[in-house]
C-alpha cells in the first residue's frame, strides 16, 4: 500500500468505537467511511455529526468501499465479526478479547493465516508511556533475568456509572466472569519481558453483600479476580483486575538486577548494585516521555495507549505485515482468562494455557465451546459466577433500568 495515502476505515460500535474516529485515527492515516451499530438512533446521529455512511446490518457494512475494520463491538461477539471482515479481505483491529472460547481462537488463527491480512489485537495498556519505557529498559539487558511481575487493573466505579455503559440485563458486562477481562493486566507484562503465558491459577473475589454500588448494579459475576500465571521462561506473573475499591493500574517487574515499576506514566526504579561497578542512582522516579510522536499520542485517551494502537495498526498494514500485538499474542492473552475461571471453577488448581501458534495443538481445541454465556450455555457448561447461577435483585433492577431509561433505553 502507498506510504502515504489514507486507509479507508470502518468502525462497528458507536460507543467505543468513537474513540478510534478522531484526531488519533487521522493522524495515524486512517479515513473514517463507515459505521456500524445495533442502536439505530444513536448510529444515525454520529453519521449524521461525522458525514459517514453508517449501517445496522453488518454484511452491507462489509461490502463498503474500506481496506481495514475496527471491532468495538461487545466484548464476547469479536471473533465471529473479525472472521467474516477476514473473509472480505479487510484488515481488522479487534478489542479485547480477542475470542471468548478456545474454539473461536483456533478459528480466529487460521482465519488471519489463511486471508494474509493484518491483524491487529487492540490491547492500549502496553502503550502507555511507562509500560513503553520499562519495555525499552529491560530490553538493555542491565535488568537481568525475568523473575516476577505484578499487573494490575483495578477499577471501581458508581453504580449509575456502570449501568451507563452496560446498559440492558444481558450486556455482557453485567455477566461476564472478572477474570475474562484479563488483557490489561496480561499485556504489559508480555510485551515488557517478551515473554509467553503457559499455565494459569484462578482465584475469583466473590462480590460482597454489603458493597452499597454492587447492590445497585444488574451484575450475575464476581467482582474481580486474581490470577497466577507461569510464563515460558519460568517467571511468575500476577495479574489483579476488577471493581475493588481503590482505582490502581500499575506493573512491577522484578528481575535478576533490578526492579521497575510502572504507575500514572511514572517510572520507578531500584538498582541496588551490591556487586556490580555502580553505573545508577540506587533509586529514581521519573516521568518518560513518549519514545515517538509524544504529542500525538498525550492527546489521546488511555495515557496515549489508542494513538499507538492505531499507529501500528496503520503501520503493519502498509508494510503488509503483522504487529507486535499480533493474532497469536491477542489469543493467548485471551484464553488466559478463559483458562483461570476454569482453574477458578477447580478452586485455584494449576491449568495449561494451549499454544496455539502450533497447529498440532490448535487441532485438539478447535471444538472447545466452553462457555459461561448465559446465552449459548450447554448442559454442564459453568454460570458467570464461581458461586453459580445468581440473578440481580429486585431493588438492583429497578435502580439500573431508571439508569437506563435515561440513556434511552426501552428493553429489559
Amino acid at each position: 500500500m502507498e506510504k502515504n495515502k489514507n486507509i479507508r476505515v470502518g468502525v462497528v460500535g458507536v460507543g467505543r468505537g468513537s474513540s478510534f474516529t478522531g484526531e488519533a485515527a487521522k493522524a495515524a492515516g486512517f479515513e473514517l467511511v463507515a459505521v456500524c451499530d445495533q442502536w439505530e438512533e444513536r448510529l444515525n446521529e454520529f453519521c449524521t455529526q461525522k458525514k459517514v455512511s453508517g449501517y445496522t446490518d453488518y454484511g452491507k457494512f462489509l461490502e463498503h468501499d474500506m481496506e481495514a475494520v475496527v471491532l468495538a463491538n461487545y466484548f464476547h461477539q469479536h471473533a465471529p465479526f473479525a472472521i467474516r471482515a477476514l473473509k472480505t479481505g479487510k484488515h481488522v483491529m479487534s478489542e479485547t478479547a480477542a475470542c471468548h472460547t478456545l474454539g473461536e481462537g483456533v478459528e480466529l488463527i487460521r482465519a488471519v493465516e489463511k486471508s494474509g491480512q493484518t491483524y491487529m489485537f487492540a490491547e492500549n495498556y502496553p502503550y502507555m508511556r511507562h509500560n513503553q519505557e520499562m519495555r525499552r529498559l529491560f530490553h538493555t539487558g542491565e535488568f537481568g533475568t525475568f523473575l516476577y511481575g505484578e499487573c494490575e487493573y483495578v477499577h471501581p466505579m458508581s453504580a449509575d456509572d456502570a449501568n451507563r455503559i452496560s446498559i440492558g440485563i444481558n450486556h455482557w458486562r453485567n455477566w461476564i466472569p472478572g477474570s475474562y477481562y484479563c488483557t490489561h493486566a496480561m499485556a504489559p507484562v508480555m510485551f515488557i519481558t517478551d515473554t509467553w503465558p503457559v499455565t494459569v491459577n484462578g482465584f475469583m473475589v466473590r462480590t460482597p453483600p454489603d458493597s452499597p454500588e454492587w447492590q445497585r448494579k444488574a451484575r450475575s459475576s464476581d467482582i474481580a479476580s486474581m490470577i497466577a500465571v507461569r510464563m515460558d521462561n519460568g517467571a511468575v506473573a500476577k495479574l489483579l483486575q476488577g471493581g475493588l475499591r481503590g482505582h490502581d493500574v500499575c506493573t512491577r517487574i522484578h528481575s535478576a538486577k533490578g526492579y521497575m515499576e510502572g504507575r500514572g506514566g511514572q517510572v520507578t526504579l531500584l538498582r541496588q548494585q551490591w556487586y556490580e561497578k555502580r553505573k545508577y542512582p540506587e533509586h529514581m522516579t521519573y516521568t518518560p516521555d513518549f519514545p515517538i510522536l509524544g504529542e500525538l499520542a498525550r492527546k489521546s485517551g488511555h495515557g496515549g495507549g489508542d494513538f499507538f494502537m492505531l499507529y501500528h495498526f496503520a503501520d503493519a498494514i502498509r508494510k503488509g505485515a503483522q504487529p507486535y500485538l499480533d493474532v497469536y499474542r491477542g489469543v493467548a492473552m485471551s484464553i488466559v482468562g478463559i483458562q483461570a475461571y476454569r482453574s477458578a471453577l477447580a478452586d485455584g488448581a494449576t491449568v495449561d494455557i494451549p499454544d496455539f501458534r502450533k497447529e498440532s495443538v490448535r487441532n485438539k481445541f478447535e471444538k472447545d465451546d466452553w462457555s459461561p454465556d448465559p446465552a449459548r450455555r450447554k448442559k454442564g457448561q459453568p454460570w458467570p459466577s464461581v458461586e453459580g447461577r445468581k440473578t440481580p435483585s429486585a431493588f438492583a433492577l429497578n435502580y439500573a433500568r431508571k439508569i437506563w431509561k435515561k440513556c434511552g433505553y426501552r428493553g429489559e
